[in-house]
């Protein structure tokens, strides 16, 4: 594999990895400060986008309460 590609895919792993840990802390932080929220459902919703790319990525999901 060569180094721009390892560097590639390094630096995209860090990226998303560094998206997926700060996206769940924040969710439960939310839920959380919001108190007892057992048995709801949220709908959430992440946009990616990134300068200097035409790129708008949307990904939708629900995320069940604690409790």
């Amino acid at each position: 594999m060569s180094d721009d590609l390892s560097d590639f895919n390094m630096s995209m792993r860090k990226f998303l990895k560094q998206v997926g840990v700060t996206s769940q802390q924040a969710i439960e932080e939310g839920l959380r400060n919001a108190g007892d929220l057992g048995g709801r459902e949220f709908k959430a919703k992440v946009v990616l986008t990134v300068d200097g790319l035409d790129i708008e990525h949307e990904v939708t999901g629900t995320i069940k309460g604690q409790g």
